[in-house]
């Protein structure tokens, strides 16, 4: 898998398939993972996602420092 294999761009759209259940089991934590692979590659709408799932306590711990330094 493209995922797997460390391809940002696929990292992060497995992320939202993990989000939503598109296609697979609906899992939040999974999702969280998948971004955060994706955005420590520097891909801008994975680290603003993470940031969502940091701020709302989303398949992570709540936690807004974090949040915002994804959003950075």
């Amino acid at each position: 898998l493209a995922a797997d294999q460390g391809d940002a761009f696929a990292q992060y759209n497995l992320g939202i398939c993990y989000l939503l259940g598109t296609g697979i089991a609906q899992d939040q934590a999974e999702a969280g993972r998948y971004y955060r692979l994706a955005a420590n590659q520097g891909h801008s709408n994975a680290q603003f996602n993470l940031a969502v799932l940091y701020r709302d306590g989303t398949g992570v711990a709540q936690d807004h420092t974090e949040a915002v330094r994804w959003y950075r």
